[in-house]
């Protein structure tokens, strides 16, 4: 892999990380089309660190007030329905590593997962409501539909907004609850993923290589979901299931 090649797939994981759009999906898509198989999963840690450290800019502030109000009952409840939302994604992440794992080299899976998420984002604009609020039972089943979303194609972002405004949350606050969700499970999941690195692959990459990719990860996601909550604000959520059904037909022609 040479520095272009480490800034597409970097930019490509920011854009699609939080774009209701896979981005696992698209990496396994992009490496195809770039002639690339990449062994092991240090450099899907090192994108998605990337990807990581944008949600932590931009929700810096709803974080910070996490942290002040952490006595109050609201923050209390709101806490609590983020850790029954992990766990999912944690015990899927635990129970069926190896199995997700062989997902990744299969491109014909991640097509039609991409055509299952267009119907799906495209589906939600005619199923809710917005006076909902993010109890317990909801932060538990929008996480099981993060742990669903571990699957390649499957956007993690469009299952869980989707899955919240499904419940009747509305958007802006959906929005919120998923890439607040996103902290641990990202986090745990390169940690977890970290641990069975191995250290030749991570030698054949150069350290610009290295570099290119996690910032391009970082700024384009940055600059992505702020994108993304002017969008949701707008009520345009659903349009990213005609592109998600588009390059997932296409790309089963390739």
């Amino acid at each position: 892999m040479n520095m272009i090649d480490a800034l597409i797939l970097g930019s490509l994981q920011g854009l699609t990380e939080f774009l209701p759009i896979s981005s696992s999906g698209h990496l396994v898509l992009g490496q195809r089309l770039l002639g690339l198989s990449l062994p092991g999963n240090f450099f899907v840690v090192l994108v998605h660190l990337g990807t990581l450290c944008s949600i932590l800019v931009v929700f810096r502030k709803d974080i910070l007030d996490l942290i002040r109000s952490i006595k109050s009952e609201e923050t209390k409840k709101l806490i609590l329905a983020l850790i029954f939302g992990t766990l999912p994604a944690v015990i899927i992440g635990l129970t069926m590593k190896m199995e997700i794992d062989q997902l990744f080299s299969h491109p014909f899976a991640v097509s039609y997962s991409l055509i299952m998420t267009g119907i799906w984002l495209i589906m939600i604009k005619w199923f809710m409501n917005n006076n909902a609020d993010i109890t317990l039972k909801n932060g538990f089943l929008i996480g099981c539909a993060q742990a669903i979303a571990i699957i390649p194609g499957i956007s993690r972002s469009g299952a869980t907004i989707g899955t919240a405004m499904l419940l009747g949350i509305s958007p802006e606050k959906a929005a919120r609850f998923s890439f607040l969700l996103a902290i641990p499970v990202i986090a745990g999941a390169g940690l977890l993923t970290a641990l069975d690195i191995n250290p030749t692959h991570i030698a054949n990459l150069s350290g610009g290589s290295i570099l290119t990719a996690f910032m391009s990860s970082f700024l384009v996601g940055w600059v992505a979901l702020t994108w993304l909550m002017k969008l949701i604000s707008r009520g345009q959520f659903h349009w990213f299931g005609l592109y998600c059904m588009a390059i997932g037909i296409f790309s089963l022609s390739f």
